[in-house]
């Protein structure tokens, strides 16, 4: 009898991560292991059997359910999956005091951020980690079988929030050097952008939201520390052409355009560019991205290198590491917008420990 996979990660109905990521996970597992889904705010320790395996989120706050299952001593695996970017320490640096006690770190991020682990302050945990590209279910997001506006009028679309790590100050300052209504922004932010189009939020699982999406030829995200932006792969779905820069999490692929981080005249360049390129280039950027959607970017995959890292027996040690650096990455812990010292925080993650 297989073990039992304990999984927690939020996984309710949505078609946009994370939910997808905990529901097809889910799904996929169920076919080799019991499986049992937990939601991020589970108020309990879970409890194994012997040799049972947890899998989920260690979540920055106080007495996570990860955290609070993590030191029974009958699991038989401890594996640790959650987005990874080094460009920020503020997001991943909660970790440092995890993965010690984890058999493996499921680390769901892009080829630029995990190529260049090895130069950053997290090389320690490298030879503990498993690089999980993320993934698309692309009959949520069918394609919009439509032609690209005429060469000079094309558009480009931004989707997601503002939080500081999207660069939305970048961003801004690239439409506001374009003619109005270039580029646009969907999606709910704190404050209002100058010089961006503001279109709103939408759900585009709709035919309502798929219309806003058709007066669209590129997806464009300049994100200074974005582990694995999702949008990208469902703009690839879409067949909008997506635009990045490296440090969104995208920086080998055919079919996405790389621009560069805070370098207004070289990212003008390439968008300026984009508004007289062929549309058979722009085309066969299309057809890369939705090969690379049916052969890499699937749960199919994904889950099967979750499923491996499951039926496993190894625990690569973590490599040394200075003592400085051991105080960087408290420092990046406590000082985070997610730091347990943060009174919000604490009172959340201290109402979670009483109520179970």
């Amino acid at each position: 009898m297989p073990p039992t996979v304990h999984v927690i990660y939020a996984h309710g109905a949505r078609i946009s991560t994370p939910d997808a990521i905990g529901r097809k996970l889910g799904e996929h597992l169920a076919r080799r292991f019991p499986v049992r889904l937990y939601p991020f705010n589970h108020p309990h320790a879970i409890v194994p059997a012997p040799g049972d395996v947890l899998l989920g989120y260690p979540d920055a706050a106080a007495w996570s359910p990860f955290k609070r299952s993590l030191a029974h001593p009958d699991w038989g695996r401890r594996l640790a999956i959650a987005p990874y970017t080094h460009g920020d320490l503020a997001q991943v640096a909660f970790l440092d005091r995890v993965l010690p006690q984890c058999d493996r770190f499921l680390a769901i991020t892009g080829h630029y951020w995990f190529s260049t682990t090895a130069g950053s302050p997290c090389a320690h945990w490298l030879p503990r980690m498993v690089h999980l590209d993320l993934a698309v279910e692309r009959a949520d997001f069918p394609s919009l079988a439509r032609t690209f506006n005429p060469a000079g009028r094309r558009r480009f679309l931004y989707i997601g929030h503002d939080g500081w790590y999207k660069n939305m100050g970048y961003l801004a300052a690239l439409a506001r050097s374009l003619p109005p209504g270039t580029v646009a922004w969907a999606g709910r932010g704190k404050r209002s952008w100058p010089g961006l189009s503001e279109v709103g939020f939408h759900d585009f699982a709709t035919p309502a939201g798929r219309a806003v999406l058709a007066d669209f030829d590129f997806l464009i995200t300049v994100g200074r520390a974005d582990a694995n932006p999702t949008t990208v792969l469902e703009a690839m779905a879409w067949g909008l052409v997506p635009v990045c820069t490296p440090q969104s999490g995208y920086d080998d692929e055919a079919g996405v355009v790389n621009v560069p981080l805070d370098d207004l005249a070289g990212a003008l360049a390439v968008l300026n560019r984009l508004q007289t390129t062929e549309e058979s280039e722009l085309r066969a950027r299309q057809a890369s991205n939705s090969g690379r959607l049916a052969t890499h970017f699937h749960w199919e995959r994904f889950a099967e290198q979750v499923a491996a890292a499951i039926a496993a027996a190894d625990r690569p040690a973590l490599l040394p590491r200075a003592i400085a650096n051991r105080l960087r990455m408290r420092w990046a812990e406590v000082t985070s917008p997610w730091s347990f010292l943060r009174f919000q925080n604490f009172r959340r993650a201290l109402k979670r420990r009483l109520s179970g």
